[in-house]
C-alpha cells in the first residue's frame, strides 16, 4: 500500500504549521494510521541572521501556512486531515486533494534522505569529532544513512566502546 503514497500539500493557519504537524502525527499514533499517513513535514530552511551585531543561525519556515504530507489519499486519511484543527484544507482545485508532481517534490526538496552520502563504510577506521569523546579512534560498526547515524566501535583505556553517533561526528582518517 506504501507504494501508493504521494506527497501533498495542505494550507494551515498561520503560525500554526508545527502545531497541525504534530496533531496529524498524533493521531496517526494513536489510531494507528501510519499505512496511511507515512510522514508529516513542515519545510524548514537554516538562515543566518544579523541583528545588532551578532550573528545567529535561525531556523524559518520556507513556506509559512503550508504543511506537506506523504500519504495514500482514503476517505479515512482526507478525514483526518481535514478535521485537524487549524488546517484550512488541501491545495488544489476546489480544495481537492491534488498530489505533488516527482518534479515538484524534488524542487521542495522534500525528500532529502537520500542525498547523504559518506565517505567511510563498515570496517574503517574514524576519528571522533564535536563529542564528548572528540580524538578517540574507532572502527565504523554500522552506517543508517535514513536516521543519519553511524555506530562505532571506539577503543578507550584499553576497552571496546560502541557508540552511535551523528553522520557529521566522525571524520575517515587516511588509511
Amino acid at each position: 500500500m506504501a507504494e501508493a503514497a504521494k506527497w501533498y500539500v495542505i494550507h494551515t493557519y498561520s503560525g500554526y504549521e508545527n502545531k497541525v504537524a504534530q496533531d496529524i502525527e498524533k493521531v496517526v499514533e494513536n489510531r494507528k494510521l501510519h499505512d496511511l499517513i507515512l510522514e508529516v513535514k513542515v519545510p524548514t530552511e537554516k538562515v543566518t541572521e544579523i541583528t545588532d551585531g551578532k550573528t545567529k543561525e535561525v531556523e524559518r519556515k520556507t513556506y509559512p501556512g503550508y504543511v506537506l504530507l506523504k500519504m495514500v489519499y482514503t476517505d479515512d486519511s482526507w478525514y483526518v486531515v481535514r478535521n485537524t484543527r487549524g488546517v484550512t484544507g488541501f491545495v488544489g482545485p476546489a480544495s481537492e486533494p491534488t498530489p505533488l508532481t516527482e518534479k515538484e517534490v524534488a524542487a521542495l526538496g522534500v525528500e532529502t534522505g537520500s542525498t547523504v552520502q559518506v565517505n567511510f563504510a563498515v570496517g574503517d577506521s574514524v576519528k571522533v569529532s564535536g563529542t564528548a569523546m572528540d580524538g578517540f579512534v574507532g572502527i565504523v560498526q554500522s552506517i543508517n544513512l535514513e536516521d543519519q547515524t553511524v555506530d562505532v566501535m571506539i577503543s578507550m583505556f584499553g576497552r571496546e566502546t560502541p557508540a552511535t553517533l551523528a553522520l557529521n561526528q566522525v571524520i575517515k582518517l587516511d588509511d
